[in-house]
């Protein structure tokens, strides 16, 4: 999109915001203390985080790229700003929180923890949006999650997660399988292949959210409380099919600790099985980054080796971009989540793939709405299932036949 391209009406002018300083922002008093001024004064406003911003990309207006944000979040602690300025509003929402920008800063501006410290200020009782608050309300209840798990059945298991007997009588470290709020209801197939790949992976029951959905609408203080609840009810290592809870959980549980399903798998050694056919011939399969799981953990090399393993494995152009699902995103600014998506959808188009495959429920969300959308011949599926689905050696290599609720529409939040 061009220097000209036209912005949505309701966006602040981007002329009202304070042009990006020149260096390193100068040293302030106390200010409002909404951010930690140690992260928020790393940033040397160098500018190597625009072209990898999606925001930017679409809008090339300084205010929606990150040195813009971080301007603006200096001018909000300075008071430079008021805190109902609608600009203020306005970027802290459009905001996509991939992260991409922290991959290329060479200042290692930790720009994640300040979007986080951003909202929590920003959206603050009747501030945050009420398709968030609805949500994680839901989420803080335990009971709805199993309630949907029991409607669309999950894996689930009646083991106690304590190991495998070993040598000597010691035992293995358990290893138990998080399910993640947007899988279990949406797409419970997931976990069952997990459980069909890795047998030895036990499914806790009880299980509450991570927290990342608050995490990143505005309660970081709930959504670390609840990841340090969840670890307690999840022995040994926690093994996500989530990048985005997996970027959580790790931060707040340990890196050590939490793996991502693809991370997991190398790490034990895992060969997977089979080849995914279609029509005879080897399936042509590319592969989405989930953005949290590549720029937050730099996790990208062992889904691409799992799926080179089971099939033809074709890069994707623009891979490790956001798709727009970016959590609750894609229902808060459905437009602009579309309009991150559609580039991605063109490449797969020109591809012509037979399956694109998610390591993120919310993006593989994302995907197959957005492939249905255009007519695509292209299918959308979780790594998981793909395994799953070489492992048993399918004629065709589809998947088992799961409905997707809300065909249509955009439903559930997509942080796992």
């Amino acid at each position: 999109m061009t220097d000209s391209a036209p912005r949505p009406a309701s966006r602040p002018d981007p002329a009202s915001a304070p042009e990006p300083p020149s260096g390193p922002a100068p040293g302030r008093g106390e200010g409002l203390g909404v951010f930690d001024k140690a992260l928020l004064d790393r940033c040397i406003s160098c500018g190597f985080c625009l072209p990898a911003c999606p925001t930017y990309s679409l809008t090339r207006q300084e205010p929606s790229s990150p040195r813009g944000r971080i301007t603006l979040m200096r001018a909000l602690e300075s008071g430079d700003l008021a805190p109902d300025d609608p600009t203020l509003a306005e970027e802290s929402s459009f905001c996509l929180g991939c992260r991409a920008c922290e991959t290329v800063c060479p200042a290692g501006v930790e720009y994640g923890r300040l979007l986080e410290q951003w909202r929590d200020h920003q959206w603050q009782g009747r501030d945050r949006p009420l398709i968030a608050r609805l949500l994680m309300a839901v989420v803080s209840r335990p009971w709805l999650l199993r309630l949907q798990g029991l409607v669309r059945r999950h894996a689930r298991d009646r083991r106690a997660a304590r190991g495998r007997r070993l040598a000597h009588g010691e035992r293995e470290q358990a290893v138990s399988l998080m399910l993640g709020c947007v899988e279990r209801g949406l797409y419970p197939s997931v976990s069952r292949a997990v459980r069909e790949l890795r047998p030895e992976v036990t499914v806790p029951s009880g299980q509450g959210c991570c927290g990342a959905l608050h995490a990143h609408n505005g309660d970081s203080a709930a959504g670390a409380e609840m990841a340090r609840a969840l670890g307690e009810r999840l022995p040994g290592t926690v093994v996500t099919t989530s990048g985005g809870c997996a970027a959580h959980l790790a931060h707040h549980l340990g890196r050590d600790r939490v793996r991502e399903l693809s991370d997991y798998l190398e790490r034990t050694g895992h060969r997977p099985a089979g080849r995914v056919t279609v029509g005879g011939r080897p399936a042509r399969v590319a592969l989405q980054d989930s953005c949290h799981l590549r720029n937050g953990l730099g996790v990208t090399r062992p889904p691409r080796e799992l799926v080179a393993a089971v099939a033809d494995y074709v890069e994707l152009p623009g891979a490790g971009d956001c798709c727009g699902a970016a959590g609750t995103y894609a229902m808060l600014r459905p437009d602009d989540s579309r309009a991150v998506l559609d580039p991605k959808l063109e490449a797969l188009r020109k591809l012509d793939v037979d399956y694109v495959v998610a390591v993120n429920p919310g993006c593989l969300r994302q995907l197959r709405q957005g492939l249905r959308r255009t007519r695509s011949r292209t299918k959308a599926v979780h790594l998981a299932e793909l395994l799953a689905m070489a492992a048993r050696s399918e004629p065709e290599g589809e998947p088992d036949p799961e409905p997707d609720p809300g065909q249509g529409t955009v439903a559930g939040p997509a942080e796992g």
